[in-house]
């Protein structure tokens, strides 16, 4: 028998199906990402001699700034709502402890108000942040 020589084929992968897969995860993902830009207001935390750095990512922030004005977890909150939106904020999970940082100017009556409403709002604990000099 006479032997055939092989044919090699000459196929070449198409590739516009991974092309088009690519491009709509490229669009998914843009329109899925938050492209939101951080409110930030200016404070002067007040300084202490004896502070320690706390790692635990598990709290809510509160700010109070030197006009009166509150803010919870960067969101702007009326002092009349301020305990049912920590209610709201440490009931997501993983979220226990309350952090509030109060500029140097800031009312020492709010902070207390701060500190009452999360106490009632079922904070575990409360967290003063200061600044080492």
């Amino acid at each position: 028998m006479a032997s055939e020589y092989r044919r090699h084929s000459s196929t070449v992968l198409n590739l516009t199906p991974l092309i088009d897969i690519v491009f709509l995860l490229l669009v998914f993902f843009m329109l899925t990402a938050h492209f939101i830009e951080e409110q930030s207001i200016a404070i002067d935390l007040p300084e202490a001699q004896n502070s320690t750095a706390s790692e635990d990512e598990r709290f809510v922030e509160v700010i109070m700034a030197p006009d009166g004005q509150l803010l919870v977890d960067g969101f702007p909150t009326p002092i009349e709502s301020l305990e049912e939106t920590l209610r709201g904020a440490l009931h997501a999970p993983e979220k226990r402890f309350v952090r509030l940082k109060g500029d140097n100017a800031a009312q020492f009556g709010l902070g207390v108000k701060v500190i009452d409403a999360a106490r009632a709002a079922g904070a575990e604990s409360l967290d003063i942040l200061t600044e080492k000099p």
